[in-house]
C-alpha cells in the first residue's frame, strides 16, 4: 500500500512508543482453525447503502471443538451453519465488538478435520473508506473495498490475519447497466437472479490473505494493455478514462521487468489497476486489482508536469511489486509489515529509472533517504520489526520505518552485495515462501546463503535495533582511518549515544573505483584502499549507506572544494543532508551550512539544489526571527537572483533536472521577494486562468505550478476566487488537487479562515480535508490562526477525518517552536483523542522540542553570518 502523501514518499512522521503486552494477544484468533476456501456471494444495493452476503468457509480443526471463532464487525448474522462428517448443525452467534471478533458455538462438537460453514448476514456500505464501502460522484455511487489492513471483516466474516491465507470463489449479483472488477478474471456473466440484476462470478484465485482480496462495482470504463501475454487495464469513472494511458503505458514496461527481476512469472490472469474517487491510501496492492486513488493513478500525458507522471509511475512500480512482496509471499504477521512494504519502496524505482532515466529518480532515493535518516534520528522511533497487535497498532505500523527504512537498508545491503548478488538472494526468497508468509529471518538467511556474506547479521542489526548510526571519520595518518560509531540524534543536546551499535558496509570515495568495507560493531578503525592517498576523501559512496557522516574539518573542505566534479548529485544530495543534520544535532552550525550552500549556488542539479533550499526554508522558519527574515531574503536575492537570471527561459525539450532548477530558483526567489520574479510569477498566473482555469497547456506546467504558488502567497480575493473554482472542478483530479493545496498558501487572515472553513465544510472529501489543513498548521505564518481554530472547531474537524487522516492533523501540530505551545498540543490531544495517533502525537512534541533547542543553539550563528555578508 502506498500511503497518500503531498510529495513522493514524505510519508508520515509516526513515532514508537512501547505497549505493554498484557492483554493485547486477545486481539488475535485462536489457533486450531485453518480456513482453505471461500466462497462469496454479495449483493449490494448502492441506493440504500447496504449489502447482503451468503458466505461458505471450508475450514480444517486440529481437533474437535464446540467453537468457531473468526473477525467479523459491523455484519448482522442472519444463519450460520456447519456442515462436517454428513452431518449439519446451526450455531448460536456471540460477538465482541472490542476484539471485532464473532464465535459460533454448537450444541455438538464439530470433529477434527474439514468443516464447511455456510453464513447469511447483512452488511452496511460504510463511508468510512474502509471495508466493503460507498464513493460517490455527482453522479452516482459506487461499492468498492479496502481491507489492509484489518477491514475485510467489514466486508465478509473472516480469519482476517495475514498467515491464514485461503482460496476465493467472488460471485457479485449486481444492477444490470454496472459491471463489476475483482481479483481475477469473469467467468461468467448472466442475468437475474431477478428483473433489473445481473450474476457476475469470478474465477478461483490463488491461496492469497484476507486483506488482498477486492470487489469493485460500478460504471468503469478502462483502457486496454497487455505485456509478457497479461491483459493490463487501467480503468475509472466514464469521464476520466482518457487519463488512464499513462498507467498502462507503466505497467507495460514494469511488468516484463519484474518477470525478468524475480525470476518469477507474474502469477494473475490479468491486472486491474482501477482509479477510484473516495479513497483514503495512495494505492492498495490487491492481488490482480490494484486500487488506486485518482492523482496516484490518473494524469493528463500532454498537460501535466513530469512530477505528476512521476508519482503515477512511482506508485504503480510500487503495487505492482507488491505482486510478489506481499502478495505472493506475504509477512507472516504485521510485525513484519517491512518484508511488504519496505521491498515494494526499495523496488519501485528500478523499473521506472531504466525506463525513464532522464526523470533523476535516483535523486528522489537520495532525497527520500535523507528525510528518512530524519525521522529514525529523533528521541522517538520505533525498531523496522516492532509488536503490534491491535487494530490502531497495525495501523501505526504503516510509517516512514515500514516505508523508508526498511527499503533504504534493502538498498544498502544490495549496493554492498552488488546487483546480481543480491537479485538472485530475492529470488531464492520468493521462491521458497510462494503463496505462503515468511519472517525476516527468512529473507536474511536467503541472502546470507547465497551471498556467504554476513547478511544476517547487518539486516539483524539494523531490524532489531531503533535509530541511525553516525560515523566519525578522523583525518588518516597511514593505511587505518580512526572511526568511531555512536547513535545520532537530531536534538539530542549530546549530539549522539555511545551505547549502540551496528554492522554495516561502508562505500569509500577518493581516487579511482569505490571501495565497501563491512563494519563490526566493535571496529575502531577502517582500513583504506591502496589508492586513497589524495586529501579528497567520501564516506557514503553512491550515497546508499544508511548511516550519517561526520568528517575532520580537512576532509570536509577538501570534499566542499571538489563537491561538483568529485561528488555525483546523489553524494551531493547526501552530503546537504548529512551537514543540515549535523546543524540540528549541535555538531555543526547554521553558519556552516549557508556557506556551504553558497559553495555549491551553481550546481546544475536541480534536485541537489532543491535539497538545499529545502534546508534553508527550515532555518528560515525555525531559526531566524523577523529581522533575519528580511536580511537573509536580501542575501537570497543577490546570491541566486544572477543565477536564475543565467538560466534564462525555458527551452523545448531541456533537461528535467534544469526545468526543476529553474522551478526551485523561482520560489526561492519569489520567497525572498525578489520584484522581478513576483512580476514574473503574476504573468505566468494570469495566463494560467486566462482560460478559467490551473493549466495552459501553452505553458511549462511545472513553471506555472510555482508560479501560481508564489503568487498566492502575495493573493487577494479574486485570486483566491478562481483557485477556489479550480479546487471544486473534478474534470482533472490532479488540477483540482493542486489548487487545495494552493488554497492553504495564501496568507491574508481572512482567506486563511475561508480555507479553514471549506477544509471541514464537508464539501472537500474527507480523504483530503486533512491537507489544507495541515498546511496552514505546519506555516509558520499561518500556524497560530490555524491552530485556533482546530481547537475551536474541534467537533467540525474530527468529523472529516477518516481512518488514518487524524495523524496528519496531530503531526502538522508539531510545527510549533516553544515550550508553550507544546504543552498546549499536548494538553488538548490528551483530552481530544485521534484514532491511530498515540505514535505521532509522541513524535509531534519531539519536533517542537527539537524546534526549541535548534533555534536557541543556532540563532547567534545565523546572527554572526548574516552580519558577515556584504551590505547592499
Amino acid at each position: 500500500m502506498v500511503l497518500h502523501v503531498v510529495v513522493r514518499r514524505a510519508l508520515s512522521t509516526l513515532a514508537f512508543v512501547f505497549f505493554p503486552l498484557t492483554a493485547l494477544y486477545g486481539q488475535r484468533l485462536p489457533a486450531g482453525v485453518h480456513p482453505e476456501h471461500y466462497s462469496l456471494t454479495l449483493t449490494p444495493d448502492l441506493k440504500a447503502a447496504t449489502f447482503a452476503g451468503d458466505e461458505t468457509i471450508d475450514v480444517v480443526l486440529d481437533r474437535p471443538s464446540t467453537t468457531i471463532t473468526l473477525n467479523a464487525v459491523e455484519i448482522q448474522f442472519v444463519s450460520v451453519k456447519a456442515n462436517s462428517g454428513g452431518g449439519s448443525q446451526a450455531a448460536v452467534v456471540s460477538t465482541d465488538e472490542n476484539k471485532e471478533q464473532a464465535t459460533f458455538t454448537f450444541a455438538q462438537p464439530l470433529p477434527a478435520g474439514k468443516v464447511s460453514l455456510k453464513i447469511s448476514y447483512r452488511g452496511i456500505l460504510n463511508n468510512k473508506l474502509r471495508g466493503f464501502y460507498l464513493s460517490k460522484t455527482k453522479a452516482r455511487n459506487y461499492a468498492v473495498t479496502q481491507f489492509e489492513p484489518t477491514d475485510a471483516r467489514r466486508a465478509y466474516p473472516s480469519f482476517d490475519e495475514p498467515a491464514l491465507k485461503a482460496t476465493y470463489d467472488i460471485t457479485l449479483v449486481i444492477d444490470a447497466s454496472d459491471n463489476a472488477i475483482s481479483n481475477t478474471q469473469v467467468i461468467s456473466d448472466a442475468p437475474g437472479p431477478v428483473e433489473g440484476k445481473h450474476t457476475v462470478k469470478f474465477a478461483t484465485t490463488p491461496k492469497m490473505s484476507t486483506y488482498l482480496v477486492a470487489f469493485l462495482v460500478g460504471d468503469f470504463k478502462c483502457s486496454l494493455g497487455k505485456a509478457d501475454g497479461v491483459p493490463i487495464r487501467a480503468c475509472s469513472t466514464p469521464d476520466k478514462v482518457a487519463m488512464t494511458k499513462f498507467a498502462v503505458e507503466s505497467a507495460e514496461y514494469i511488468l516484463p521487468y519484474y518477470n525478468k527481476y524475480f525470476g518469477i512469472k507474474y502469477p494473475m490472469p490479468k491486472l486491474d489497476m482501477v482509479a477510484l474517487p473516495d479513497f483514503e491510501a495512495g494505492a492498495m496492492e490487491n492481488f490482480g486489482c490494484i486500487t488506486y486513488r485518482e492523482t496516484d493513478l490518473l494524469v493528463d500525458e500532454k498537460r501535466s508536469a513530469i512530477p505528476a507522471k512521476k508519482r503515477v509511475a512511482i506508485v504503480v512500480a510500487h503495487e505492482m511489486a507488491h505482486q510478489w512482496f506481499g502478495d505472493m509471499v506475504t509477512m507472516q504477521w504485521w510485525d513484519n509489515l517491512w518484508l511488504n512494504e519496505g521491498f515494494a519502496s526499495w523496488m519501485e524505482s528500478k523499473p521506472v529509472a531504466k525506463w525513464k532515466p532522464e526523470w533523476a529518480f535516483p535523486e528522489d532515493d537520495a532525497r527520500d533517504l535523507d528525510a528518512t535518516l530524519n525521522l529514525d534520528s529523533q528521541p522517538t522511533t520505533r525498531t523496522i520489526r516492532a509488536t503490534a497487535e491491535t487494530p490502531d497498532e497495525i495501523n501505526e505500523m504503516f510509517d516512514g520505518i515500514a516505508y523508508g527504512k526498511a527499503g533504504a537498508v534493502l538498498g544498502m545491503v544490495e549496493n554492498y552485495l552488488g546487483e546480481e548478488a543480491f537479485r538472485q538472494g530475492v529470488h531464492n526468497y520468493l521462491a521458497a515462501h510462494l503463496y505462503a508468509n515468511a519472517t525476516a529471518e527468512d529473507f536474511w538467511n536467503a541472502q546470507t546463503e547465497n551471498s556467504h556474506q554476513p547478511i544476517d547479521k547487518v539486516m539483524q542489526s539494523f531490524v532489531t535495533q531503533p535509530g541511525v548510526p553516525l560515523l566519525a571519520f578522523a583525518q588518516s595518518t597511514g593505511k587505518d582511518m580512526p572511526l568511531d560509531q555512536s547513535r545520532f540524534f537530531l536534538s539530542n543536546p549530546a549530539g549522539s549515544s555511545t551505547a549502540q551499535r551496528w554492522t554495516l558496509p561502508v562505500c569509500l570515495k577518493s581516487v579511482g573505483k569505490p571501495v565497501c568495507r563491512l563494519v563490526s560493531s566493535g571496529d575502531t578503525a577502517l582500513h583504506l584502499p591502496e589508492n586513497a592517498t589524495s586529501p579528497f576523501f567520501y564516506g557514503n559512496a553512491g550515497a546508499k549507506g544508511y548511516y550519517r557522516s561526520l568528517y575532520a574539518l580537512e576532509q570536509l573542505a577538501a570534499m566542499i572544494a571538489k563537491a561538483e566534479s568529485g561528488l555525483s548529485s546523489v553524494e551531493r544530495i547526501s552530503l546537504l543532508g548529512d551537514r543540515w543534520a549535523l546543524v540540528r544535532s549541535g555538531q555543526g552550525t547554521a553558519k556552516e551550512f549557508l556557506d556551504l550552500v553558497l559553495a555549491l549556488k551553481n550546481d546544475s542539479n536541480g534536485l541537489v539544489m532543491e535539497t538545499a533550499f529545502d534546508k534553508v526554508k527550515s532555518i528560515n522558519a525555525r531559526i531566524a526571527t523577523d529581522e533575519d527574515r528580511d536580511q537573509l531574503a536580501a542575501v537570497l536575492r543577490r546570491e541566486f537572483g544572477p543565477v536564475y537570471a543565467a538560466l534564462g527561459k525555458p527551452e523545448r525539450n531541456e533537461p528535467f533536472t534544469k526545468q526543476q532548477l529553474r522551478v526551485e530558483l523561482m520560489g526561492l526567489l519569489g520567497r525572498a521577494k525578489e520584484p522581478a520574479v513576483l512580476n514574473e510569477a503574476k504573468a505566468l498566473t494570469d495566463r494560467a486562468f486566462a482560460s478559467g482555469a490551473m493549466k495552459d497547456k501553452g505553458l511549462d506546467p511545472l513553471l506555472a505550478d510555482e508560479a501560481i504558488a508564489i503568487s498566492a502567497t502575495n493573493g487577494d480575493a479574486v485570486l483566491y476566487d478562481k483557485v477556489m473554482a479550480a479546487s471544486r472542478n473534478p474534470i482533472d483530479p490532479g488540477a483540482q488537487s493542486d489548487a487545495l493545496r494552493t488554497l492553504a498558501f495564501f496568507r491574508d487572515p481572512e482567506l486563511v479562515k475561508r480555507t479553514l472553513d471549506y477544509a471541514v465544510s464537508g464539501e472537500v472529501r474527507n480523504q483530503d480535508s486533512w491537507i489544507p489543513l495541515s498546511i496552514l498548521l505546519g506555516s509558520y505564518e499561518t500556524r497560530d490562526q490555524a491552530w485556533q481554530y482546530v481547537q475551536e472547531n474541534w467537533d467540525k474537524v474530527h468529523a472529516q477525518l477518516t481512518t488514518n487522516s487524524g495523524a496528519h492533523i496531530v503531526s502538522a501540530a508539531g510545527s510549533f517552536c516553544s515550550a508553550e505551545k507544546r504543552d498546549e498540543v499536548a494538553a488538548f490531544f490528551a483530552t481530544h483523542k485521534v484514532d491511530a495517533a498515540e505514535r505521532t502525537l509522541a513524535k509531534a512534541l519531539d519536533n517542537i522540542n527539537d524546534c526549541i533547542h535548534l533555534r536557541a543553539a543556532q540563532e547567534p550563528s545565523l546572527h554572526q553570518w548574516l552580519a558577515a555578508q556584504p551590505k547592499q
